[in-house]
């Protein structure tokens, strides 16, 4: 069954981390995005009936609640399987979970990023340790129970011992869901290109490099395999029967239906992608006949660059081990991929290596 994803790129502020295309725009540019979004989605031929939501993009936590009613009221099938809400700590009110939970909201994703003051006001969030733990109660007594907690390894100033400050929250708090990124140097984020520029805005310098960086990132698996929380794919954690049903979809090639800035969408043979940014989408939807650019998928290589991230990884089709003999033989005697029984699987050190060893299958 399929999933939908809802891209709402509006922030209350741009964390120094961040490279999506989202951001603080003006409230006209928001009012204008929200009506293309809801005549997107009301336009749609639902050719499924969607087993889950996945609103996220940018805060989607911050939208007003008659918005998000209105918005997944266009949406058939209520109520979801799962219904997931990405918000930013800091801002959620008894009230404010209450509506969510009344439009159908069963899961909320919170970009913590760190439990450590420090680190928390040097990417721009204004929560705290404790104001995580007070709202996760508030979601629990509205009924959401169901909740992931987002962590960032490679934060400035980030030290081994405060990052166990953060997983130590972690056993306190005990979410369900844990995600674990390693954070991303690219120019598309304000820290990313500092580190990469050799600056020294937003305390670059003090970021821990690449190697402790991973470091983090280990010390966090197995923490939280201790905790019962175990990977299930590189960068999820979580409780027998609380993995995202949404983002499976993804790594396992089922059907989504993506909509706003960026949706991309997948009914098993095309995928599609709308325009990128805020504006770029607006100005498309007035189009007379937007259309989204489309591809065929290439579902052999796909099936190993997004299903190799699972723990489990995949059982290759005799014909993808023949037509993948060479990789697959390469990455096995390197130690990055174990072969067991008819599945393939990245080993521990192929995780650490994962984006060179995916990337190879996606370009044969």
């Amino acid at each position: 069954m399929a999933g939908v994803y809802l891209s709402y790129p509006f922030c209350a502020q741009k964390c120094t981390f961040c490279n999506f295309a989202s951001g603080v725009f003006p409230r006209a540019l928001e009012r204008e995005y929200l009506a293309a979004l809801r005549a997107e989605v009301r336009g749609h031929r639902w050719e499924w009936p969607p087993e889950t939501i996945y609103l996220g993009g940018g805060t989607p936590g911050n939208m007003a609640p008659e918005d998000l009613a209105g918005l997944l009221g266009d949406i058939p099938a209520s109520p979801w399987a799962e219904a997931t809400l990405e918000a930013a700590p800091g801002s959620i009110t008894r009230e404010l979970a209450r509506a969510w939970v009344a439009c159908g909201i069963n899961r909320v994703s919170l970009g913590v990023q760190s439990f450590v003051d420090r680190e928390i006001r040097g990417t721009g969030r204004k929560h705290s340790a404790p104001t995580v733990a007070r709202e996760i109660a508030l979601l629990a007594e509205a009924g959401i129970r169901n909740i992931n907690i987002d962590l960032i390894a490679g934060l400035s100033g980030q030290t081994e011992a405060s990052w166990r400050e953060s997983l130590d929250w972690i056993e306190r708090l005990q979410p369900p869901h844990v995600s674990v990124y390693m954070l991303e140097l690219d120019d598309d984020s304000r820290l990313g290109k500092e580190i990469l520029s050799g600056g020294a805005r937003y305390g670059a310098r003090e970021a821990p490099g690449e190697d402790a960086t991973a470091g983090l990132y280990e010390t966090a698996v197995e923490r939280l395999a201790a905790l019962g929380i175990p990977r299930y794919e590189i960068s999820n954690f979580a409780r027998p029967g609380f993995e995202s049903r949404h983002n499976l979809k993804y790594w396992k090639l089922e059907p989504y239906a993506g909509f706003g800035a960026d949706g991309h969408s997948f009914d098993g043979r095309v995928r599609r992608q709308n325009p990128e940014s805020a504006r770029e989408y607006v100005e498309w939807r007035r189009l007379p006949n937007p259309a989204a650019a489309e591809h065929a998928a290439d579902t052999p290589h796909e099936r190993f660059f997004v299903g190799l991230r699972l723990t489990d990884g995949i059982r290759p089709e005799p014909e993808e081990w023949r037509r993948f003999d060479a990789p697959i033989r390469r990455f096995v005697s390197e130690g990055l991929l174990a072969a067991e029984g008819g599945a393939l699987r990245l080993t521990s050190r192929g995780i650490m290596l994962s984006n060179e060893v995916l990337q190879d299958f996606l370009e044969l």
